[in-house]
């Protein structure tokens, strides 16, 4: 989703795109218009690498898993320094093997669960097994034929794998440099993942579970706790059957969630609902846990104080790792409201100002900010600052009430006007209509009341982090 949460709320430009009247269809019908269909995994390739290039858990095709993972990531704007479709030679040669385009597939990708998207494939391709099995072998022995890929091969061994005669193939060169840039973690730097994430395995904390095993392995785990140490991690492990050393080196491994998962899957056939039952215990253990009463009390007291509402260590670990370092990251939580006026009166402004801050501290998860955001231009634009000059203002100002000082004459102004263009965005055209109704029903089906795109804005972000919260 970084991993964490799929696409909230890049609608704000779309929508504000398709009031202005722009026929590009990256803001008005793209491929992933709702958020409703969460699979295998949210993938954030910032945080991860996406699966082997040998890997064949997708309809026994290489490349296919890899290019899932790639497309998925780039309809969540989170494709990180991976190239999908044309840009890339081996999705190149994979689309055309299942007479599929970028597009469609991208499309489907996020449409389909992997059984089913693989299934289409299959179809798409009308190949025979033999046909498939000679893809796989050429490409599985493919050595590098120019000067780049050779001298690409000869730098990753040398960074990641030196001495190592046996790496001699395109697909290990290109794994060997996925799993060199991924398999370190540095827990002193950044916090893991929101325990919330269900990326491995479908369990809430094992992808976090999988962060810290990496910090550790890496020696940068700073102060957090793994594998016995960690009431979570125990939980999780003795569910599993695996020891914490074990997870830990497959984690180290398998740097990619889904892969990790199909790690654990050879270990562990749980039957239904068992994880489902599993996740309700762990995302409920708090306060009310027998024997963790007065422990929740006093971390409670340390963290949050002020936030009476929060009585789950799920919940408390998020606010924790926000303020430990100092960040704002939605991917734990959705910024403030559009309807928010607590900043000069102003609407979204409040939000504008969290969007900022986790995009400086590299938690903007899948908003948009600033020149990507409508509501932001709009806004940037009343404030007569730029985006660069919004962010420096954040750097230089901790607080709202600073940020109100710092900002001035601007919100001396009557903010009439704007508010209310903000507030009442509405379709323009039966075209940004059925948009909009596309994001409505991906929300809630039943609210037929929605009919702008701030109210969608919000309700966006509501549901989203409802369901990523949800026990079950």
């Amino acid at each position: 989703m970084v991993p964490g949460v799929r696409n909230p709320s890049k609608q704000e430009n779309r929508a504000l795109e398709s009031v202005e009247g722009t026929e590009d269809d990256r803001y008005i019908a793209g491929p992933s218009c709702t958020k409703n269909r969460r699979w295998e995994s949210d993938m954030d390739l910032i945080r991860q690498p996406p699966r082997r290039a040998s890997n064949v858990n997708m309809a026994g095709i290489v490349g296919l898993a890899r290019m899932t993972d790639k497309a998925r990531g780039h309809n969540a704007e989170l494709l990180g320094d991976y190239r999908y479709g044309a840009g890339s030679g081996l999705d190149v040669e994979v689309l055309e093997f299942i007479n599929m385009n970028e597009e469609e597939f991208a499309e489907a990708a996020d449409e389909l669960s992997d059984a089913d998207l693989g299934t289409l494939a299959r179809e798409c391709s009308g190949r025979a097994q033999a046909d498939i099995d000679e893809f796989n072998r050429e490409h599985l022995e493919r050595e590098p034929q120019d000067d780049l890929h050779r001298q690409l091969l000869n730098e990753r061994l040398d960074k990641f794998a030196p001495g190592r005669i046996d790496i001699t193939t395109v697909f290990a060169s290109m794994e060997l440099d996925d799993w060199g840039c991924y398999k370190d973690l540095d827990l002193t730097q950044r916090p893991p993942r929101t325990p919330y994430l269900r990326s491995v395995f479908g369990i809430a904390g094992a992808a976090r579970m999988a962060d810290k095993a990496r910090a550790r392995t890496s020696g940068k785990y700073g102060d957090y706790k793994y594998g016995d140490d960690s009431y979570i991690d125990r939980t999780i492990l003795e569910f599993l059957g695996i020891s914490a050393d074990d997870f830990a080196e497959a984690a180290y491994a398998n740097p990619n969630d889904v892969e990790l998962g199909e790690w654990i899957t050879e270990r562990k056939q749980p039957g239904p609902g068992e994880v489902a039952a599993l996740n309700v215990r762990l995302t409920s253990h708090g306060e009310s846990t027998p024997g963790f009463e007065d422990r929740f009390r006093s971390r409670h007291a340390e963290v949050c104080s002020d936030r009476p509402e929060v009585c789950t260590f799920y919940a408390m670990m998020d606010i924790d790792d926000q303020q430990s370092f100092g960040i704002v990251d939605l991917n734990r939580r959705p910024p403030r409201s559009p309807y928010d006026t607590s900043i000069g009166d102003v609407v979204a402004l409040a939000r504008m100002i969290d969007k900022g801050r986790a995009h400086l501290s590299g938690h903007l998860g899948s908003y948009w900010f600033g020149e990507d955001s409508g509501f932001d231009r709009r806004l940037l634009d009343y404030l007569g600052v730029t985006p660069d000059e919004f962010c420096a203002g954040l750097q230089e100002n901790a607080t709202d009430e600073s940020v109100a000082a710092w900002l001035g004459a601007p919100l001396n102004k009557d903010p009439s006007a704007l508010n209310r263009e903000l507030l009442h965005l509405a379709p323009s055209n039966d075209r940004a209509k059925g948009f909009l109704r596309s994001l409505v029903n991906g929300a809630d089906p039943s609210r037929h009341d929605i009919d702008t795109f701030t109210a969608m804005t919000y309700l966006d972000d509501i549901v989203t982090f409802a369901r990523l919260w949800a026990p079950v």
